[in-house]
């Protein structure tokens, strides 16, 4: 593996394509590919398990991938027009998405998981009429006519090429290509509101964040990355497969986010950048934790100060000595071939970032929103902080509107990652979008080294009684470690509406496993004990908090919260259900 120089960047070879493959400053997502084709044609781009074993060269890809967009063409396919792709995980899937854009179209990225009523309003909304989806999708949408006149298109492989019901044309089609500052994507984006907007992102968003990214965190072409989140999603799209592209890395792609298969894959597939959210990566140091306690409290508390001298000299020295020492613990996890693991998509608990530092992992987080395309910030490897998010990427700009007493205030962020605006939603864009600058809609405060620290939404504060602000995110962040627990919802209720006081209370959905347990062992008296327990771990927590920070209400629920495709709870459906 090559070393850096310290004043090397990772685009600066781009020099050599300038004027001859693209013009100005950044490729479009085609140019981008067709350059790194050139640098390396036989490197492994996509490779899956399931339903075989598939693997794809990039110069493979390139082949595939033009077919398919000579077929487009040919059968009416106009530059900017908008081309919907929808369905698991898969080679297919990367190869439709290039495919459209190498068509000069627009890719639309819907979430599988949507319902048919949800899909064809997206679909008819967003002016789609293709739509490449799976086979069994597809079926189902037909015996509804859903998409009525949608033309759909399988990611099935077929027999005789490794791809779709023969969307092939070997003929080269005369195309207009799409320029830099075209849009490539429209992003359709739930958060936790369940009111959707469809983020447009142009060539430029994309291209330049995946390359800028790579500012705080050195990629190379032997590395390969991990898709089992979901790839619609910003952050998979981004992280995994746009800056995989963009050094000619390799992208493995799961199926199932389920603990054990996700283990066996990353061991197979010889993963070395892992990318997950806070809940996969609370699970699996939780589950670590828990198992060499109970196989041992001595040898816990043995091996937990074993990390934190790990931790320190890692941490203050730059001497990593966690890989060699907990080497049989990392491949419980099938982490100890790992290079770089990072959280991305929601608040992660510092407690599990230090833990997985201490066991030698290389671990970071950053922030960033779709809207961002997605990446803004990342903790660099050499110089991370735990409690922070990291710190803006090159080509970014940062400003902390009407701060508080603490400092802590409305994240505002520029640069050529920030979104062209929402889908036939001019309203809505002019409410974030005043000359260049982004309102994020998140609250918090930046050091003076540039390192940002997340507080909350600014839609989700509670006013408490004295008067305080108070965000659910940061009282949350207090309860991912406990085993008992799988989900938790902190939000408001009113103590007094005209004056506006609010009260803080707790959803919480036990964990199946603890529910089971006490079910097997108390019978019919298990519910009032689990509420209990539910309890008495908010009372632990309300000790390590500030009086107005402290949960007064607490309600246990029956059925897991309705959650977005990356995890996080829809608070705002949730609180509505269990509206006091």
């Amino acid at each position: 593996m090559a070393s850096k120089k310290v004043s090397e960047k990772r685009w600066d070879f781009l020099e050599e394509f300038r004027g001859k493959d693209f013009q100005g400053e950044w490729p479009t997502i085609v140019e981008m590919f067709n350059i790194t084709v050139k640098r390396y044609p036989n490197n492994r781009c996509y490779s899956a398990f399931v339903p075989k074993n598939e693997v794809f060269t990039f110069l493979e890809v390139q082949g595939i991938v033009k077919r398919l967009a000579n077929y487009l063409i040919s059968h009416g396919v106009k530059k900017g027009e908008k081309i919907a792709v929808s369905g698991k995980n898969s080679p297919e899937w990367a190869i439709a998405y290039l495919g459209i854009l190498f068509a000069g179209a627009i890719v639309v990225p819907l979430d599988n998981t949507f319902r048919d009523g949800e899909m064809e309003k997206l679909l008819a909304f967003a002016d789609v009429d293709r739509i490449f989806a799976d086979a069994d999708r597809l079926k189902t949408l037909d015996s509804k006519n859903t998409l009525g006149l949608v033309e759909k298109i399988s990611l099935e492989i077929c027999k005789d090429f490794p791809f779709v019901l023969d969307c092939q044309v070997e003929e080269e089609q005369e195309r207009e290509k799409a320029d830099v500052l075209d849009t490539a994507a429209i992003l359709f984006t739930s958060g936790t509101t369940g009111t959707p907007k469809g983020v447009m992102l142009s060539h430029r968003n994309l291209v330049s964040d995946a390359y800028l990214a790579q500012g705080n965190m050195w990629i190379y072409p032997e590395d390969v990355f991990y898709a089992i989140l979901p790839i619609h999603h910003a952050y998979t799209m981004l992280s995994v497969f746009f800056v995989s592209m963009s050094v000619g890395a390799e992208v493995v792609f799961g199926k199932k986010l389920v603990i054990s298969q996700v283990f066996k894959e990353i061991r197979e597939g010889h993963v070395t950048m892992f990318l997950g959210v806070p809940m996969l990566f609370n699970k699996m140091i939780g589950g670590l934790m828990n198992g060499i306690r109970e196989k041992s409290i001595i040898l816990y508390g043995i091996i937990r100060f074993l990390m934190s001298v790990s931790g320190f000299l890692k941490k203050v020295f730059k001497v990593n000595i966690g890989k060699k020492m907990f080497g049989f613990l990392l491949k419980k996890l099938s982490l100890e071939n790992n290079r770089i693991c990072i959280s991305g998509g929601g608040p992660l608990p510092s407690s599990t970032f230090k833990m997985f530092n201490e066991l030698g992992i290389d671990f970071v987080q950053g922030y960033g929103l779709t809207e961002t395309s997605p990446i803004t910030h990342l903790n660099p490897v050499e110089a991370y902080i735990e409690t922070s998010v990291g710190k803006a990427i090159p080509g970014v700009e940062v400003k902390i509107v009407d701060p508080d007493s603490d400092g802590n205030g409305i994240i505002y962020l520029k640069g050529s990652m920030v979104m062209q605006g929402y889908y036939k939603n001019p309203e809505a864009t002019a409410e974030v979008l005043e000359d260049g600058w982004l309102k994020t809609g998140d609250v918090g405060h930046q050091d003076a080294n540039g390192y940002l620290y997340l507080t909350g939404r600014e839609k989700n504060v509670i006013v408490t009684e004295g008067g305080k602000n108070v965000f659910p995110e940061e009282i949350e962040d207090h309860f991912q470690l406990y085993n008992e627990i799988d989900t938790i919802c902190v939000c408001k209720y009113n103590i007094d509406v005209k004056a506006k006081k609010e009260g803080i209370r707790a959803l919480i959905y036990p964990s199946e496993t603890y529910r089971e347990k006490m079910e097997k062992e108390n019978g019919t008296s298990s519910k009032a004990l689990i509420a209990h327990r539910m309890e008495e771990i908010v009372a632990e927590v309300n000790k390590e908090l500030p009086v107005y920070k402290k949960i007064t209400r607490v309600q246990v629920v029956d059925e897991p919260f309705e959650m977005t495709s990356t995890k996080k709870v829809k608070r705002f459906v949730v609180a509505q259900k269990y509206k006091d």
